[in-house]
Order: structure tokens, then sequence, then C-alpha cells
């Protein structure tokens, strides 16, 4: 067992008093206790085939095929917030009775069960119970008639009950659950062969090795070993080892299905000790982080990576999944206790400030599924008894643990690593250390102890410091040395000692590696994002029944070209960035912030704080000739912001199937694909088609090919309309070939009414199709009908 350099703090040690994490806190609590038990044992009791006492599933996701996966992550929640000392006696006693009634609830169903297993989706079969783990290995995966992702759900309700086992007064009884529980995964993995193995690790199954090895490590159980082992994709993390920045190796991987399977690689090398599953997780890290990453910290569009260092592209409404975020976090911390390498403790700070935190809203405790990265986009959240999406399980937990990486230990040193105001009862010293953060209203942090403190404290020198950062003890200034990024106090403290740390912040702009002119910024440790109004705020139904904002909007009272493109006055846009601070200024003691010398009006605020308005984090900012040439180009990101009428995401079922697309194969039907970006085609002899919404005054339709496709052929049909009949002549290009087609007003008679979004709206049907049936070209990544007029 590998040991870890930097060693955490249990929840039950930290106390949250900033009144921003304490309220996120206790909006959590209030969700957690506001359940019903017997809903949420409805699913596992009707699989168990007994009395659901009345009761039913809770709706969305968890009565579905994926059901019983946010069961896991409010189990692991209500964990967290009974051991959180900001959880009040009354809520700690309604968990704890919560939890009693699952576990015992989980117990009955595997008695009757027989076998150890216990699940909770709908069955994808009435006569077989495993029916979706059986469709799985057979490779059949039609997620509302054959298998979402079971091992995936699996493994959330394993974490949960990894979780309920930290707590003294349930551990034997949650461990011989997990025993059961292991011996019916053992008996099913021991049986695959090659070929069945490796279509299981084809298909999102969480980090069920990540669970595994966890569990191996509380109860020397063998058997979770082999299983454990038998989740790592070794094929994967080969090929991640040896991968570059520009070799595009992430390229249309689903990002929350790859995550977890790095963090049970990295969980191996802490159990097992080689060295190169450590590694693996390591360059993922930095794959990930380098070349896939916003400025919030969170990754991904519409779930996937794209290629390496194409972000600005990417910018949309489906931005940054929260899970991602999520899991990231967890890989961080780990590789942080491994290696103490600060780098890992600055971008968890970031990350949780700017991704996390922005993640809920503070009024009501919901929390987003995508945090869009497209200026002119809102956040949305779940409700809290109607959208059970992966990303409410997430959101559960991590605003059940807040303080869980604020302090480390290294032997007898205190090492700080977020300011954040929170008290750390550190037990073994018999010290508490109270912090008290002004950042980010102020520049500084101070620290008093109540009990004698002898040894050395560690406060992180963050990333953002924009300049020397001094420390004061009781009000004198104190000469400290440097180690490893961290400012070393050391000697003996009395009670009431007082450690002041101040670190200056300035205004720091980030721009996107494809788009060197299109600019974020950060004050200190906090992104910021302009506010946009609330005109117009209207949802869409993406996927399956996940809400996301419907269209980007920015209005020329804000930014007069009502896109991403802001023109600055008198100067290049380089000089202008070079000094931003110059020019985004903080207006008094307001965390406020005023764009001057610009063609717009912008107001930033701190983006986490942004939860009602229309927002912009990225903006691109050029010199005033140069703004009216952007808005030229039909394919820019720009435009299709501003104009698009709806989108379909090719190859990925969840956006293709929901109730608008409606995607629809015939003869001999289509192929999709998600492992180099998303694309979709018609097989020899077959066709398919998609609904979309358009605009019957003047549509486009914007479509994307792949070079590799050069001597293809495409037909694409508007209704009964020919749009584009051609050989596909990109081979030159670099990257995908965006084409802008006219639909022809006779297209509209084949046009349908449909509701949507509580109005009205015109849709037209595409048909695609190679020429003379053959199979056709791909359709890549996106394509969408955008307005002319």
């Amino acid at each position: 067992m590998t040991d870890f350099i930097m060693n955490d703090f249990s929840l039950s040690a930290v106390t949250l008093t900033d009144s921003y994490c304490a309220n996120a806190f206790e909006k959590e609590v209030e969700y957690l206790v506001s359940f019903d038990v017997d809903r949420l044992l409805a699913g596992f009791r009707e699989t168990a085939g007994l009395d659901t006492k009345g009761a039913v599933r809770y709706p969305c996701w968890e009565n579905m095929l994926i059901g019983g996966h946010c069961v896991g992550h409010y189990i692991v929640a209500c964990a967290n917030a009974i051991k959180t000392p900001n959880c009040s006696p009354e809520n700690k006693k309604k968990l704890t009775e919560i939890l009693s009634s699952l576990l015992d609830g989980f117990e009955e169903c595997q008695k009757a069960i027989g076998t150890g297993f216990i699940f909770c989706a709908t069955l994808a079969d009435k006569n077989n119970i495993e029916a979706q783990f059986d469709n799985v290995e057979e490779g059949k995966t039609n997620i509302i008639t054959q298998a979402w992702v079971p091992w995936y759900t699996m493994h959330k309700i394993i974490e949960g009950l990894l979780s309920v086992a930290e707590l003294s007064v349930f551990k034997n009884q949650t461990l011989t659950i997990l025993e059961d529980l292991t011996n019916w995964i053992y008996n099913r993995v021991t049986k695959w062969d090659e070929a069945t193995h490796c279509t299981v690790l084809g298909i999102e199954y969480g980090g069920m090795n990540d669970c595994l090895y966890s569990y191996y490590k509380i109860s020397g159980n063998e058997k979770a070993l082999v299983c454990a082992k038998a989740f790592d994709d070794e094929d994967l993390f080969k090929k991640i080892s040896s991968a570059k920045i520009g070799d595009d190796a992430l390229k249309g991987k689903h990002a929350n299905t790859n995550i977890p399977k790095f963090i049970g690689a990295l969980n191996r090398y802490v159990v097992t000790g080689e060295k190169a599953f450590f590694e693996y997780a390591a360059n993922f890290w930095n794959l990930v982080t380098t070349a896939h990453t916003y400025v919030t910290g969170g990754n991904s569009i519409w779930e996937h990576f794209g290629e390496d260092n194409n972000l600005y592209s990417k910018l949309s409404n489906c931005n940054c999944e929260t899970c991602n975020s999520y899991n990231m976090l967890k890989l961080t911390k780990l590789l942080y206790q491994i290696t103490g390498d600060k780098v890992y403790a600055d971008w968890y700070e970031h990350t949780f400030r700017n991704s996390i935190l922005a993640s809920q809203n503070p009024e009501t405790g919901m929390t987003t599924y995508f945090q869009p990265m497209g200026s002119g986009y809102f956040k949305v959240y779940n409700k809290p008894f109607e959208h059970f999406w992966c990303c409410t399980g997430t959101g559960m937990e991590n605003f059940s643990k807040l303080g869980e990486s604020f302090y480390f230990t290294k032997g007898t040193e205190l090492f700080v690593n977020q300011y954040i105001s929170s008290e750390l009862n550190w037990q073994e010293k018999g010290v508490t250390v109270i912090q008290t953060s002004e950042i980010p209203q102020k520049d500084f942090s101070c620290l008093t102890f109540k009990g004698a403190f002898e040894g050395k404290l560690a406060l992180r020198i963050p990333q953002w410091a924009a300049g020397k950062v001094s420390i004061s003890v009781n009000n004198q200034p104190y000469n400290w040395k440097e180690a490893d990024g961290y400012a070393i106090v050391e000697g003996t403290f009395d009670e009431n000692t007082e450690i002041k740390i101040t670190i200056p912040m300035k205004i720091t702009a980030y721009n996107l590696p494809d788009c060197k002119n299109a600019y974020a910024f950060k004050y200190g440790p906090i992104v910021l994002s302009a506010l946009l109004g609330d005109a117009d705020k209207k949802t869409a139904i993406n996927g399956v029944n996940v809400t996301v904002p419907e269209n980007s909007l920015i209005q020329a009272e804000y930014v007069p070209s009502q896109t991403d493109i802001v023109a600055v006055k008198a100067m290049s846009a380089e000089m202008f960035i070079e000094n931003i601070n110059e020019y985004l200024v903080r207006n008094g003691e307001k965390l406020e912030f005023e764009l001057k010398g610009t063609d717009s009006k912008l107001i930033y605020i701190p983006h986490y704080l942004q939860c009602q308005q229309r927002y912009g984090l990225y903006f691109r900012f050029v010199d005033e000739e140069s703004a009216k040439l952007i808005m030229e180009d039909k394919t820019s990101q720009a435009y299709i912001n501003a104009k698009k009428l709806d989108t379909v995401q090719p190859g990925y079922g969840q956006y293709e199937n929901d109730d608008l697309h409606k995607m629809t194969e015939y003869g001999n039907g289509s192929a999709g694909q998600t492992y180099h970006g998303t694309s979709r085609w018609a097989k020899e002899g077959g066709s398919f088609s998609y609904r979309m919404i358009v605009d019957e005054k003047g549509t486009d339709l914007l479509v994307m090919f792949d070079p590799a496709d050069n001597g293809k052929t495409i037909v694409i049909k508007a209704g009964d309309c020919v749009l584009y009949d051609a050989v596909i002549d990109c081979k030159d290009l670099k990257g995908f070939n965006k084409i802008t087609l006219q639909i022809p007003e006779e297209a509209y008679k084949k046009s349908e009414k449909v509701r949507h979004l509580e109005k009205d709206c015109s849709a037209l049907t595409f048909t695609i199709s190679g020429k003379n049936g053959e199979r056709s070209a791909q359709l890549c990544e996106f394509m969408y009908t955008l307005k002319r007029r």
C-alpha cells in the first residue's frame, strides 16, 4: 500500500464559517432531508420482487434504465453531511434514520434475491432482473429498451455503501452488504472471455475499478481486487501514457466515462504500488488540464472531449458537464496527496471556486448539468424532484463535502490550501485553527489558534498571486521562507496568536489556444463573467430530459455587435489586453468591474455569483475594422451563436433520439460513432433523418464534413427538396469542412408545426444518404439550422 505524502482531515474536523459556503451546505442538507425513503427504495424492492409499500420511484432518470445512480450519490451526500459540524443535530438524526432504513432495505432485497445482487433501475426484461448486464456483455445498448450504463449505476451504489461504512454505527452492516455484492460481481466478471471483456470496457462503467480498489483497501477481500483489475482499461491507459498534446488522444471520448477510469488507475497505484498506473493518471490529468479545459476549470462539449486545444470553436450552451469537474477534483486531490505537488493544490482551488461553487443556485440549492462557456447563455438548474440527472447526484455530493480539501498535514506540518473562512479542529494536536478570510473581497486571510501550537505552518502561495506575499505574526512582519510553493511559518505559537497572509490580486486575462483574441478574466482566484441581462430566457430539452438554455442572446445595449465580438477603441487589442487592469476597473469596494475603452458596456462580477442572468465569459477583443470582417463569415462561431435556431449532434444517441429531433433510420439504416469526435453516416442502401426547428422566413443549414471522407458522396434533403448532392472535396483542410446550405422556399411545404418550449414552431425533416445507395460521407460534430434574416 502506497503511503500518502499529504494527509487530509475528516469532514468532521472542518466547520464552514464562510457565509457563502455555509449557505450552500445548508441548502444541500435541506434538500437531502426532504426525500422519502420508501421512494428511494421502490426500485430496489421492485427488482427484488418485494412490496414497494405503495411508493413509486422518483421520476426522470431514476425511473429509467439508469435508475439508482442518484440514490448512490444521495447516500454519499447523507454520510458527508452527518460528518460535517455545520449539520444541525436534528438534521443529523434525520439523515442517520434515512441511512439506517436504506441499509435495512438493501439487506432485505439481497436476502430476497439470494445472490448478493441489488439494483434499482427499471427492468429491461421483466423475466430477468440482470438483463441490463447481460445486454451490455452482448453489446446491446439501446438506452431506452436494452441497457443504459448498468455498471455506472452499480458504481454509484457501491460508492454510497463505502461512504456509509466510514460511519462506525453502520460499518459492520455495510461491509456485509458489500461482501455479498462483491461475490455477485466476482461471479459475473470471472466468466468474461476476452471479447466480452472488451465489449464491457467500451461502455460507460463509472469508476467500478476505483470503488472496488477502495473496498479492497478496507476489507482485504481478494475477490474485490480481481474485480477491480477487470475494470482497468489498460489499452486506454497505455495509449494515454505516451500521448502528447497534438496527438488528439482524447478526441471524441466521452469525458465522464474516462475520467473515473483514471481515478481507478491511480487508486490501483495506491493499492499495489505499480508505478505505471500513477503515470497513466498523471499524464491524463496533464492532457485534460492543459489542452481541454476552460477558464472555470470545466471541460467538454456535449459531454465529450474534442481535439487538443480546440476550445473556442466548441463554445456553446452545452459545455462543462458538472460531473466532469467533480471527478477531475477527485483525481486532483489524490494526485496531490500522493505527490504533495502544489500544482494540484492550485488547480483544485481554481476549479472548486469557479466550477463547483458556480454550479449551485445559492437561492434554491439546485445545481447545473452543463455550464455554458458560450457568451449570451445562462445557467439552468435541476428541479428538486423532477430532474435526477447524473449532475444532480454529483451536485448532492459537491455541496455536502465543501470543506474536504482546505487543510492537509505532512508529519507535524499543517498545510493551508484554501483561503476560505473555516475552523479546523486538529484533535491530534489539541488545537483549533480559526481562519477568517477576506479573499476575494480583500487581499488577506488571518489564522488564529485556540490552544498552543508548535511546528510548521505551510501557507500556499497561489498561482494567481500578483506580487510578493507578505506575512505578519501578531501584527509584526515575519521573514518567511519558501518551500515547494508554500510560505513556511514555524515556531511555537501561543493561544490567540494571529498569523496574517496578504496576497496581492489583479485582473488576469486568459485566452483560448485556437482563438488568441478570445479572452476571459480572473480577479485573484475568481473567474469573472459579464452581466448580459435576463431577457427571453427560454430553455430546451436535449438528450434524455436534459434542460439547457435554448438560445444565446447578447443585446446591443451590452455589445453593439450582438455577438461575442468587442471592438477596442483607439488602440490594438494586444495593447488593450496588456493593460487590462487599466480598462477593467473595480467599482469601489464592490466585487464588480466595469469594462472601459471599448464599444461595449459590460459589468463583470464573480462567475460563481451568476445565477439569474445571461452572462459572458469569453469575448473576442479586436479592433473596429476586424470586427466588421469577422461578422461577414457565416461559418464563424460568432455568427453561428448569433443566428442559431437548433442543433443536433450526429452520432451521440442521447441528443439525436430526443422528442424534437426524432432520429429515424430507413432501409439499411446508419451508423454513429463517438470515438473521434461524433459523427453519423448512412450505410450502403440506407439513410437517416432528423427533425429540426426552422424559420420559414429564411433558414440556412450548416453541416460539417471530415477531410478523411474525401471522395465519398452525400445527399441531403430538406423535406422533398435536394439541398446538397455532392462528392466531398476537402482533403487539404485541417479540421472539419463547414458548408452552409440555403433552404429553398419550396422545402417549407413539408414543414410541420411542433410545440416546443411552450410555443408553436415550424420544423422540417432533413434526410441524409449516399448517392445511388452508396455509403454516405459522415455528418460530423454538429448540424445547425440558422436564421438567415
